[in-house]
């Protein structure tokens, strides 16, 4: 089924982009450029799905073939909307004209109004700066790295903690990285910042442990601060989306997985607790496993909080945000913050000075970048690191987060 609507997709959105390449240029050896390179472009689509290996999963090659099919057939469905919506005022239009003069010629340019330049300037415009946005998320976008900071207030804080920096980082998807210069660049922006604590929050690869080793030897130069570094699990991380011979070889693989937190020095937290202790004060830190409405619920916060007194202070670390939103939020314990990621804000929308933001992801979480507060309970959604889909960025910049906790 999907298949299908894709194929008509194609289609049609290709069809209505040759009608506006019919309206602008009249040269015919222009016109069957512009078809070979449409050919092209699908002869390489095709090619790439029938060679795509599930047993390797989605990598840097197989997010290059996704990448091409949003640059290039996005803009083609703004030239099918606006097109589309002519061609049914051509339509009124001609089914009017006939009823008025009760006839017409054979030709259906004698029917259906000519097309508008004006629509025609109106589409291509809009499927330009959609193009030019998708290439400069591809190019610039997925690498243009931004520190956030960010002051959250809790009552419950211990005033010896007042000032306390957590910086996250979450979504790394290593197995979609390709430039060790722009990952360097962003380790050493990492380690210009002051922070007391450093968590990830999921997501360390696509599937495969195998993604890691490039990146090894780079990651683990950000620095240890005073109370360490830890993380946990995302959804990408139990090798759900790849195929393995046998289970034994998906269960070696997900051991492998683990055992690469503690090479980049993590200490990775699996429905778990520590305290975080200064001279006179602690705070809990609470990290599960993956739990989310739509890709399985392994976290365990009940088996994380255990030993942990109520009255304390507890940061959870939980990739999915839908956690935070349909337990978390509502649970009888006090979870005071909550730090997640997994929506990378769709690596699509945009963000203005004044705080407004907006992204698809908007209709599928309900917390999906940034900070929330919920029933006086905070939930910080990162909105990712790396990429995964479609290999760039726009508008939802990769994040690096300061998070200073305030008492009052």
């Amino acid at each position: 089924m999907f298949y299908t609507f894709l194929l008509v997709f194609i289609f049609i959105t290709d069809v209505y982009a040759y009608q506006l390449v019919k309206l602008f240029v009249k040269n015919k050896k222009l016109r069957q450029l512009y078809i070979l390179i449409t050919l092209t472009v699908l002869a390489y689509l095709v090619f790439s799905f029938l060679t795509f290996d599930r047993v390797t999963g989605q990598n840097a090659k197989s997010l290059l073939a996704i990448g091409v099919f949003l640059t290039f057939y996005i803009p083609k469905l703004w030239i099918t909307f606006f097109l589309f919506l002519e061609d049914i005022y051509r339509v009124f239009f001609g089914i009017a004209k006939l009823n008025k003069f009760s006839s017409f010629k054979d030709k259906v340019s004698d029917f259906l109004p000519r097309r508008n330049k004006i629509v025609g300037y109106l589409a291509l415009l809009a499927a330009l700066v959609h193009f030019a946005a998708f290439i400069h998320g591809i190019v610039v976008g997925r690498y243009k790295y931004r520190v956030i900071e960010q002051d959250i207030i809790l009552n419950n804080l211990p005033k010896s903690f007042n000032g306390f920096k957590i910086l996250q980082i979450s979504d790394l998807h290593l197995g979609s990285l390709d430039n060790e210069a722009a990952i360097n660049k962003a380790v050493d922006m990492i380690n210009d910042q002051d922070f007391d604590l450093f968590v990830f929050t999921g997501d360390l690869v696509n599937s495969k442990a195998s993604e890691t080793e490039r990146w090894i030897s780079i990651l683990n130069k950000i620095k240890t601060p005073k109370y360490g570094k830890y993380s946990i699990l995302g959804n990408h991380d139990y090798g759900e989306y790849v195929r393995f011979d046998t289970e034994a070889l998906k269960t070696e693989n997900f051991e492998k997985i683990k055992a690469s937190h503690q090479k980049l020095g993590f200490k990775l937290l699996q429905n778990e607790s520590v305290y975080l202790k200064n001279e006179t004060d602690s705070i809990a830190l609470l990290g599960v496993e993956n739990w989310g409405a739509r890709f399985g619920a392994r976290g365990d916060i009940l088996k994380a909080g255990k030993g942990v007194n109520p009255s304390d202070l507890k940061i959870v670390l939980s990739h999915d945000p839908s956690h935070f939103d349909l337990v978390l939020s509502k649970s009888d314990v006090w979870y005071d913050l909550t730090l997640s990621g997994h929506t990378h804000g769709f690596q699509f929308g945009f963000e203005l000075p004044n705080g407004f933001q907006w992204s698809p992801s908007e209709y599928v979480y309900k917390h999906w970048g940034g900070l929330y507060n919920q029933f006086g309970r905070y939930i910080y959604v990162n909105r990712g690191f790396g990429y995964h889909g479609y290999p760039g960025r726009v508008g939802v910049w990769p994040e690096i987060t300061v998070l200073t906790l305030k008492s009052e």
